[in-house]
């Protein structure tokens, strides 16, 4: 009995140091310095936040006199799929966080946020931890704000949302976090891709709301674990989503200290060989290779090389936000050139239905023909021939067929029906629009001029009109 008594002492007592031990262990992981973080987006600095609010209400002026008519004329929306909101065109730049589960995303956000061990930090894991699509925004203390709050809330840009159903709203989570970034920048973390789960199981159209995020982002960081570079379906189809926003791109290689030298440059080219048949372009979108997590990076790694390559993705995240106004000008513009085209597409299909309608013409059959085969009826020959539209701009034409099948050619108007002698005429003024009054705001932001200065007396928005159609 007596040994027995000493055995479970002797035996308590090794337990309790390893466990001392461990303890010990844990709390002498060395942490990561984040002076680089603060210096280069500049969060220690007490610069006052710059108002434009003048720019973005003359914007939002131009939005809504020049272009939106034409838009919601030739049903714009329902070609595209993207309408445009007050609170998107006021909103803050956008930084998207894709990727496969379990690769780093959340704990990329809460590193570059400073969020670990505080009770604002996203839950992270091995396992696929981030069921939800989740927006990191400011608020002045922290607030977790539903999804059907911010589906209803017309002051946020993310009302269209709402469109994809209650499901998906259960699964949308705002959190409101006191962060000086995030006065400049909003966060949207996602969902892992899971290969081997079927799309319909989540319960919503997955890509369909990965592609309205997407549309509306000013940065992607497409983020890899060089363990998991399996393409899968799903992936392949996130990437086509994504093609024609190279330029926004950015693919993370993240828990690179996890790799010797000689591994790594194996997985950075492995890498490069499963995305190629994905990434159709000439120049492959910016990789980052480090590890971003507060952890101290591993002996024997590339230190130095991993904190650069951390440094020049801060110094993109803050181009991205220095040049906020400039972004949303451009995106508005090249939103106006799409509904131009489109307008311009529509009336061709229409005065080229009407010109072919006689008497004793079956309307419908008609205009199958038209829409079956466009080309046999020069519709967008016609297009590139009489206007300045570049021909690598024209949309699909099968996409017409689909268009048509839902909007009757008959409930439309021709562009020169499109005017009004006080309010002039649609193409007219979504023409000035981008080539004038868009350049013009744009170029004052380039040249240092005080934005609140700008006012209609000087872009010359007061102007009434000329109707080309109007009898002199």
């Amino acid at each position: 009995m007596r040994a027995l008594l000493l055995f479970c002492f002797v035996a308590s007592l090794l337990l309790s140091g390893q466990a001392e031990e461990t303890e010990d262990v844990s709390e002498e992981v060395p942490m990561r310095d984040r002076s680089h973080i603060e210096k280069t987006l500049m969060l220690n600095e007490d610069k006052p936040t710059d108002d434009f609010s003048a720019v973005l209400q003359r914007l939002r002026k131009i939005y809504h006199s020049s272009i939106k008519p034409l838009e919601q004329s030739y049903k714009y929306n329902e070609l595209r799929q993207h309408e445009i909101t007050d609170g998107e065109i006021t909103s803050k730049p956008m930084v998207l966080f894709l990727g496969p589960w379990s690769v780093g995303k959340s704990t990329m956000i809460n590193y570059l946020l400073g969020l670990e061990n505080t009770r604002y930090q996203l839950y992270t894991g091995a396992e696929p931890t981030t069921s939800e699509f989740t927006v990191l925004m400011h608020g002045p203390k922290l607030k977790t704000i539903e999804g059907i709050v911010m589906a209803a809330d017309s002051a946020r840009s993310f009302s269209p949302l709402e469109k994809f159903g209650q499901n998906f709203l259960e699964k949308l989570i705002g959190i409101e976090v006191p962060h000086k970034l995030l006065e400049r920048v909003t966060f949207v973390d996602t969902p892992g891709i899971i290969e081997n789960r079927k799309q319909q199981e989540r319960g919503y159209p997955f890509n369909d709301v990965c592609q309205w995020f997407i549309d509306r982002a000013d940065l992607i960081f497409v983020v890899f674990d060089p363990t998991k570079l399996d393409v899968g379906l799903e992936l392949e189809t996130l990437f086509r989503q994504l093609k024609g926003r190279e330029s926004q791109i950015r693919i993370i290689l993240n828990k690179a200290d996890n790799l010797a030298t000689q591994m790594l440059m194996r997985v950075y080219g492995a890498l490069f060989w499963s995305l190629a048949p994905l990434i159709n372009v000439t120049e492959p979108p910016r990789v980052y290779v480090s590890s971003f997590w507060p952890q101290e990076y591993k002996p024997d790694t590339h230190r130095e090389l991993f904190l650069r390559e951390e440094i020049s993705l801060l110094e993109d995240l803050n181009q991205v936000i220095e040049n906020r106004l400039e972004n949303k000008i451009a995106f508005i513009r090249q939103h106006a050139i799409r509904v131009r085209i489109h307008a311009l597409l529509v009336d061709r299909y229409l005065q080229t239905y009407k010109d072919k309608m006689t008497f004793f013409s079956d309307g419908e059959l008609v205009f199958k023909d038209i829409v079956e085969d466009p080309d046999k009826f020069y519709i967008f020959k016609t297009i590139l021939a009489k206007t300045n539209v570049s021909k690598f701009d024209l949309p699909n034409r099968e996409a017409y067929k689909d268009f048509f099948g839902i909007n009757p050619i008959s409930s439309f108007k021709l562009l020169s029906q499109q005017c009004s002698y006080m309010g002039g005429c649609f193409l007219e003024k979504i023409e000035r629009a981008i080539t004038q009054e868009l350049p013009s705001l744009l170029g004052s932001l380039g040249l240092g001029k005080n934005p609140g200065a700008l006012n209609c007396d000087k872009t010359g928005c007061g102007e009434t009109p000329k109707n080309r159609y109007k009898k002199h």
